[in-house]
C-alpha cells in the first residue's frame, strides 16, 4: 500500500491517515469474526473511537473526500472484509443525507454516524428490483403532516441492525419512472418498519429483507429528487468499491507470495517455477491498474474535474473484476489449501464475489463507459 500513497495524486494528509489505519488495523481488525450482528455493533463503535467514522460524512459543508475512503476502504478490506463493510456502509448509508440533506438533517444525523451512535442502512433494491431503481414500486404518501412508506427492500445491509436508513419510494406514478421517486430518512425503530427476513450470503454480514408498512420517512432533497439522490450518492462511494477490491486483492498477493516462497517443490520451492512467477507477474500487473484507476478517479472526484463519472466505472469495474482474477489465482497456487474453510485465501473468494454486483454491477459500469464515449461522439 506504501507505492501508491507515494503517487501525486494523494497528498500528506492521507499518508497520515494510511499510518492511523494500520495501527487501528493491527490492534483490532483480526478479532472481529464471529457473531455478525455483535461484531458489527463493536466494529462501528471501535471505529468510531478511533475518529475514524468522521471521514464517512460531510465536514464543514464539503463532502467525504473520497480519496480518504479509497485509502481506508484498501486498508481495511486486506485485513478484514468485515471491517472494511462496517466502515462503508455508515459512508453509503448516510451519503444522501451528506450531499443532499437540510442544515437540521445534517445536525441531527451525521454526528451520530461518526460517533457509531446510529448505525446506517441504504435502502434501494426491492425484490423485483436490482439495477433497474429507476423501476422501484414501494410507496409513499402524505399522511399525518409527513411520509408514510408501504413496501419491500430487500438485499439491504445493515438491514438488521440500522438506527437510520436512506430509503426511496414512488411518489409519483410508475410511468413517471425515475421522475417519481422521492428519498426519505427513516428511523430504525419505527413501528411501520420490520425485518421481514434475515438473508445469509457467502461472505456473512447483517443483510435483511425489510417490510414497511406505512413506515413514517422524512423527506430528503425535493420530492421527485429521488433518483438523483440515489444516483449521487452511489458515484460518491463507487470508486471506494474499487479500492476495497484492491485490498482484497493485495492480500491475495501477499499470500501468494508467502505460501509460494516457502512451498517445497522438489529441491527448490513453488516460488522458483516458472509458471508461478508468471501467475506472480501477472497479479502485480493487474494490482498496479487498479491502484492507477482509483487514484486517479478520487483524485477527479475530491477536485471536482468533469469526467468523473466515466471514470469512477472504469476504476470500480477494473478493480473488482481483476479483483476476483487475482484472488482466484492465488486460490489455485494454495492447491486444496485454497479451498480448504479457514485458509485467507478462500475467506478472500468468498469476499470478493459480491463486489462485481452491488453499487452497480460489471453490466452497468460497462454501459455507463459506453454511453460516455458515444455522448462525446455524438456531440
Amino acid at each position: 500500500m506504501t507505492d501508491w500513497l507515494r503517487w501525486p495524486f494523494f497528498e500528506d494528509r492521507h499518508r497520515d491517515l494510511a499510518k492511523r489505519l494500520d495501527e487501528w488495523c493491527e490492534a483490532n481488525a483480526g478479532h472481529h469474526t464471529d457473531d455478525v450482528d455483535r461484531d458489527c455493533r463493536a466494529l462501528v463503535g471501535s471505529l468510531a473511537d478511533a475518529g475514524l467514522l468522521k471521514f464517512c460524512v460531510a465536514s464543514e459543508g464539503a463532502p467525504p473526500d473520497v480519496r480518504s475512503l479509497s485509502i481506508a476502504r484498501s486498508a481495511l478490506a486486506y485485513h478484514s472484509g468485515l471491517a472494511d463493510f462496517a466502515f462503508a456502509m455508515q459512508g453509503l448509508g448516510s451519503g444522501a443525507v451528506s450531499l443532499f440533506g437540510s442544515d437540521e438533517q445534517k445536525a441531527q444525523w451525521l454526528p451520530k454516524v461518526a460517533s457509531g451512535e446510529a448505525i446506517a442502512a441504504y435502502a434501494l433494491t426491492e425484490p423485483e428490483t436490482g439495477s433497474d431503481a429507476a423501476n422501484i414500486a414501494m410507496r409513499a404518501e402524505r399522511a399525518d403532516g409527513g411520509w408514510r412508506l408501504t413496501g419491500e427492500k430487500s438485499y439491504i445491509s445493515n438491514g438488521t441492525i440500522a438506527g437510520m436508513l436512506t430509503v426511496f419510494a414512488r411518489t409519483g406514478s410508475a410511468e413517471d419512472g425515475a421522475k417519481g421517486i422521492s428519498a426519505f430518512i427513516v428511523r430504525g425503530d419505527d413501528p411501520g418498519l420490520t425485518v421481514a427476513e434475515r438473508i445469509d450470503v457467502i461472505a456473512p454480514h447483517p443483510l435483511a429483507r425489510l417490510k414497511f408498512d406505512r413506515g413514517r420517512g422524512e423527506l430528503l432533497g425535493s420530492q421527485g429528487e429521488g433518483f438523483k439522490v440515489a444516483m449521487e450518492t452511489l458515484n460518491l462511494f463507487r470508486v471506494t468499491v474499487g479500492a476495497a477490491s484492491l485490498g482484497f486483492a493485495r492480500r491475495a498477493l501477499d499470500e501468494a507470495l508467502a505460501f509460494a516462497s516457502s512451498r517445497k517443490l522438489g529441491s527448490a520451492t513453488l516460488a522458483d517455477n516458472a509458471v508461478t512467477q508468471d501467475r506472480l507477474g501477472e497479479m502485480a500487473t493487474m494490482i498496479d491498474a487498479s491502484a492507477l484507476l482509483i487514484a486517479r478517479a478520487a483524485w477527479q472526484q475530491d477536485a471536482g474535474t468533469g469526467g468523473n463519472r466515466r471514470a469512477a466505472a472504469m476504476a470500480k469495474l477494473h478493480a473488482t473484476e481483476t479483483a476476483q482474477k487475482v484472488i482466484d489465482m492465488a486460490v489455485q497456487m494454495h492447491g486444496g489449501l485454497g479451498v480448504t474453510v479457514g485458509a485467507k485465501v478462500e475467506e478472500l473468494y468468498r469476499e470478493i464475489r459480491s463486489l462485481r454486483i452491488y453499487e452497480g454491477a460489471s453490466e452497468v459500469q460497462r454501459q455507463i463507459i459506453a454511453r460516455s464515449l458515444l455522448k462525446e461522439v455524438r456531440q
